[in-house]
Order: C-alpha cells, then sequence, then structure tokens
C-alpha cells in the first residue's frame, strides 16, 4: 500500500489573534484523506521570518512534502517566501515569469510592493496554478500557497495529482451506547487488527445515535475483517446503523 504523509504550515498573525478564523486546515485535511496522503502535522504560526524557517525545516526534514499557507502577498507582513528561503539557505531571487505576470496583472497600480510577490527562493520552480493565474512556487518538497481560502483551494486541487497515493477505506458504526461500554470492544478489535486506524467519536445531544465510530485502512480486504470482527464484538441492541 503506497503511504504518503504530509505537514501544513499555517502563517499568520492574523489566525493566532483570532481575526481570522482558518478554513485552509480543515479543507486541506479532508482532501487529502481523499487523496490517500496522511496528514501527519497542523502547524500555525506568526509572522515571523526565523520562525517559519524554523517550522518549514523542521516539517521539511521529516515529510514527504510541506504545504504552506499564507504570507504571500505584496504587504510588509508577508514573509513567507523569505522564511522558505531562510529554511533552505537560498538567497531571494526574482523569478522572470513571475515578474512578467506581476507587470502585466499590476501595471502601474502597486507596481513596486507587487513585484515582491516575484521574488522566490534561488532553485525554486513554478507549478500549474489551476484556474488560478499564477503559478504555485515550489522549493523542494515545500509549496507555498496563499493564505485566501478560494485560491487555497483552487491551488490544492491543482496539485492533487503530485500527492495522490493509495486510497483510504472507510466503515462507520453508529451507537446508541456511551465509550465506557465500547472500551473493552474497541481493545480487542485494535489487539487483532493493530495496523487498523480506529477512531471514537462522542455526540452530545443527538438522538440518533451517542457514539459513531471509524475504522480505516489502506487495504479493503482488511477493513471488511476488521469491521465483521468489532462488529460481532458490539451487542447487536448498541447499533443504530452502519455505512
Amino acid at each position: 500500500m503506497g503511504e504518503r504523509n504530509c505537514a501544513l504550515v499555517v502563517v499568520g498573525n492574523e489566525i493566532l489573534s483570532g481575526k481570522v478564523q482558518d478554513s485552509n486546515a480543515f479543507f486541506a485535511a479532508r482532501e487529502f484523506r481523499k487523496m490517500g496522503v496522511a496528514l501527519a502535522r497542523i502547524a500555525t504560526i506568526p509572522d515571523d521570518i526565523a520562525i517559519i524557517a524554523e517550522e518549514v525545516s523542521y516539517c521539511a526534514s521529516r515529510f514527504d512534502f510541506v504545504i504552506t499557507s499564507g504570507g504571500v502577498g505584496p504587504t510588509h507582513d508577508d514573509l513567507t517566501m523569505e522564511g522558505v528561503a531562510r529554511a533552505f539557505g537560498r538567497p531571494l531571487v526574482m523569478h522572470p515569469k513571475l515578474e512578467n505576470l506581476i507587470r502585466e496583472h499590476f501595471r502601474e497600480r502597486s507596481l513596486e510592493a507587487g513585484l515582491k510577490m516575484a521574488e522566490v527562493p534561488d532553485g525554486a520552480i513554478l507549478n500549474d496554478g489551476g484556474d488560478i493565474r499564477f503559478p504555485t512556487v515550489q522549493i523542494e518538497n515545500v509549496y507555498v500557497l496563499p493564505g485566501i481560502p478560494q485560491l487555497f483551494e483552487a491551488k490544492l486541487l491543482a496539485l492533487r495529482s503530485r500527492f495522490a497515493t493509495d486510497p483510504y477505506f472507510m466503515r462507520a458504526i453508529y451507537t446508541s451506547t456511551g465509550e465506557g461500554n465500547l472500551a473493552e470492544h474497541l481493545n480487542d478489535c485494535v489487539r487483532n487488527f493493530p495496523e487498523l486506524m480506529l477512531g471514537s467519536y462522542p455526540r452530545i445531544g443527538d438522538p440518533e445515535y451517542r457514539v459513531k465510530l471509524t475504522l480505516e485502512s489502506k487495504s479493503a480486504e482488511y477493513l471488511d475483517r476488521a469491521f465483521k470482527h468489532l462488529m460481532a464484538l458490539l451487542p447487536s441492541d448498541v447499533v443504530v446503523k452502519t455505512e
């Protein structure tokens, strides 16, 4: 089974101060799961070059690839590109293709500020941005995406073919009893199927069910055996429905 993992680095004082609610992490987690990729780390950090460099360096050395979100605009606090460059010990240089796009887009309107977005770490490559005019900058295994959700989402989906691997298969069991009554059965299932990803999620105040159990694996056959094993352990009167 193909295994790939990644990290998401969300950059922005506005996220940490509560001025803006981040939706990119949720979108990325959901989409990576569809791609069969394990999102193994989400870090939310301030607009600080040294902190960006430290986090990107940490993630780039430990995960198959890294996505950054935010801090790539034309203003004083857009520092992600410089932080990524520092993480790899590279200078920032003007990319000719980006420079042409910026000049065409901004023309005489705030051109000087706009040209900041054409600066990339030396040796960076550009990836097609899908429906977005501006391409996505890549340095080694790090992909630098904007923080605006509409742009982030479009660019991430445009990169899907680069990341996708063997998919996850999932089954769900909804129960009418609490986690305390399920713990013994869940522990038994994990002992017998140690590679199974088994989740237990209580729901308060829902008249339909009290706990949702999820079983995941990259092997459909392994998942089917684990699902049947757990269903045999659970009292039939506590199972509300399965998916």
